[in-house]
C-alpha cells in the first residue's frame, strides 16, 4: 500500500532573536538584527517543499517570573522581537511556493488594519499568505495598548469569533472579478463589485469597504492554535491548519478526532483542516551519536532550568520563581493564560514527581511524540505515528535555530522523508491553500 503524504511546517518562535549566540548562524550569531539566516532558512524549507514557516510573535517584554525583566532581558528570551508582518514581507521577496503565516493579535489590531495588512500580504506574496489567528494570553501585553488587561480566556473566544466575521466581512467586500484592468476602456475596478460592510457587532464596527483590494486566496489561510474545550471549538470553526502540541500517540489522535468532529458539527468538510503536531526531533549520524545529543539535550535543560521557568511563567502568567522546584506540582493551578502548557506540565507531573523533574522532562523532550535517531530511522519513527493518528502532518519547532539544524532537516531528514513517499518533491499549486489541501 502506497503510503500516504503528511505536510510539514516549521514553527519559528521570536524571529531573529531565537538564533542569537548559536554556532553555525554565521553574521547572526554576532548581530540579531540580521535577516541573512531567515531568508537562507526559507529558500532552504522552499527547496524542501514545506507547506508554510509559522512566524510566533508576542509584544511584550517578559517580567512574569520573579517580578522582573532582567532574566529575559539578560538570556533574550523571546525579547527583542522584530514585526511578523515585516519578516513575512522578507521571507516573501525571497521565495516563490513556501507559505508563511504571521501570527497577529486581536487585541493589537482592529479588524480593519488587520484585514488590510494580512490583504497585502496575500497580495506581494502572489497568494501564499496565512494568519495566525491568536486572542492574547498576557495582560502586560494588554497594557501596551492602553488596556487595562485581557477579558476571560472563553469570553476571549467569544469576541473573537466576531472578529472572523470581521475580518472575512472585510475580505469579502471585493467580488470576484472586481478587477477588470481593462486598459481599452480604461476601467480599473468594476465599482458595482466593491461593496460597504457596515459591520455593527457588539464589540467590533467597521464600515468598509477594504481600500486594499482582495486577496488572491479570496481570504488568507487561516492558522490556529485551539488547546482548550473553547479554543478547539474556534479551531475547528475557523482554523485550516492548527498548531497542536498534546502529548503523546493517543493524546494526538484523540486531539485531531476532536477536532474532526467539531467541524463537522458546525458543517465544515473535516478534510479541509490540516492538524499539525509540533515535534522537535533530534537527528544523529546514528543511534548513538543521536543518543548523546538526547542526554545532552537533557543536561541543558536541567542546567537552564531557571531560563526556561522564565519563559513558561511568560505563557502562563503563572511565576514559578517561588515555587519549590523539589515539591510536586500543585494540581489545583489555574491560568488565564496558555491553558494547553500548563496542563501539559501537570500531567507529566503526574504520579508525585517534582517540579524540576516534570519541567526537565516538558523541556528536554520532542513536545507531541518523541523522535530521536538517524534521519532514516526518525522517518519511519514519523510515518509510524501519521498511521496511528490519521494524519496530518507535523510542524517542527526546533528551540535554537542555526544553519547546522536547517540543514539537517531539510537536506537530511526531508530527503528521507520524500524517499518514503510521506511528504511532497515538488509543489503541485501556486497557493498556500491549495497546498495545504493537495493531499
Amino acid at each position: 500500500m502506497a503510503a500516504r503524504p503528511f505536510h510539514l511546517g516549521w514553527f519559528l518562535q521570536g524571529s531573529s532573536v531565537q538564533a542569537w549566540g548559536e554556532p553555525w548562524t554565521g553574521q547572526i550569531g554576532r548581530d540579531w538584527r540580521h535577516p541573512d539566516l531567515f531568508i537562507d532558512m526559507a529558500r532552504a524549507l522552499e527547496r524542501a517543499c514545506f507547506d508554510y514557516i509559522l512566524l510566533e510573535d508576542s509584544s511584550y517584554v517578559g517580567e512574569a517570573y520573579g517580578g522582573s525583566r532582567e532574566i529575559y532581558l539578560r538570556n533574550g528570551l523571546s525579547v527583542p522581537r522584530q514585526d511578523p508582518s515585516i519578516i513575512a514581507t522578507l521571507l516573501f521577496a525571497a521565495t516563490k511556493r513556501i507559505g508563511v503565516a504571521t501570527t497577529l493579535a486581536t487585541f493589537t489590531h482592529h479588524p480593519y488594519l488587520l484585514a488590510r495588512i494580512i490583504a497585502t500580504l496575500d497580495q506581494v506574496s502572489a497568494g501564499r499568505a496565512g494568519w495566525n489567528m491568536v486572542t492574547g494570553s498576557s495582560d502586560m501585553a494588554a497594557r501596551n495598548y492602553g488596556l487595562d488587561g485581557l477579558p476571560e480566556h472563553d469570553l476571549r473566544y467569544d469576541m473573537a469569533d466576531e472578529y472572523m466575521a470581521c475580518v472575512n466581512a472585510l475580505w469579502d467586500c471585493w467580488e470576484p472579478g472586481a478587477i477588470l484592468a481593462d486598459t481599452e476602456s480604461g476601467v480599473l475596478v468594476d465599482h458595482t463589485k466593491v461593496h460597504a460592510v457596515d459591520f455593527k457587532g457588539k464589540w467590533y464596527s467597521s464600515r468598509g469597504p477594504l481600500n486594499s483590494g482582495p486577496c488572491i486566496q479570496g481570504r488568507p489561510v487561516i492558522a490556529q492554535a485551539g488547546g482548550s474545550p473553547r479554543g478547539r471549538q474556534f479551531a475547528a470553526t475557523h482554523g485550516e491548519t492548527v498548531v497542536a502540541n498534546p502529548k503523546g500517540i493517543e493524546a494526538m489522535k484523540a486531539y485531531r478526532n476532536d477536532i474532526r468532529a467539531r467541524a463537522t458539527a458546525v458543517g465544515r468538510n473535516p478534510d479541509h483542516i490540516k492538524v499539525l503536531f509540533l515535534v522537535n526531533p533530534i537527528i544523529g549520524e546514528s543511534a548513538e551519536h543521536a543518543e548523546l545529543r538526547r542526554l545532552e539535550r537533557i543536561a541543558i535543560a536541567d542546567r537552564k532550568i531557571a531560563q526556561r521557568l522564565a519563559h513558561f511563567s511568560k505563557v502562563t502568567n503563572i511565576d514559578f520563581a517561588g515555587f519549590d522546584l523539589d515539591k510536586p506540582i500543585d494540581e489545583n493551578l489555574r491560568t488565564n493564560g496558555h491553558q494547553q502548557n500548563l496542563d501539559t506540565l501537570k500531567k507529566l507531573g503526574a504520579g508525585g514527581k517534582t517540579l524540576r523533574q516534570a519541567f526537565t522532562d516538558y523541556s528536554a523532550t520532542g513536545l507531541s511524540v518523541d523522535l530521536c535517531g538517524t534521519v532514516d530511522s526518525i522517518a519511519g519513527q514519523m510515518a509510524e505515528v501519521m498511521q496511528e493518528v490519521g494524519g496530518d502532518g507535523f510542524l517542527l519547532s526546533m528551540g535554537d535555530v542555526s544553519r547546522r539544524v536547517v540543514a539537517e532537516v531539510a537536506e537530511g531528514l526531508v530527503p528521507a522523508l520524500q524517499a518514503r513517499g510521506l511528504v511532497r518533491k515538488a509543489y503541485g499549486h501556486a497557493t498556500f491553500r491549495e497546498n495545504l489541501l493537495e493531499f
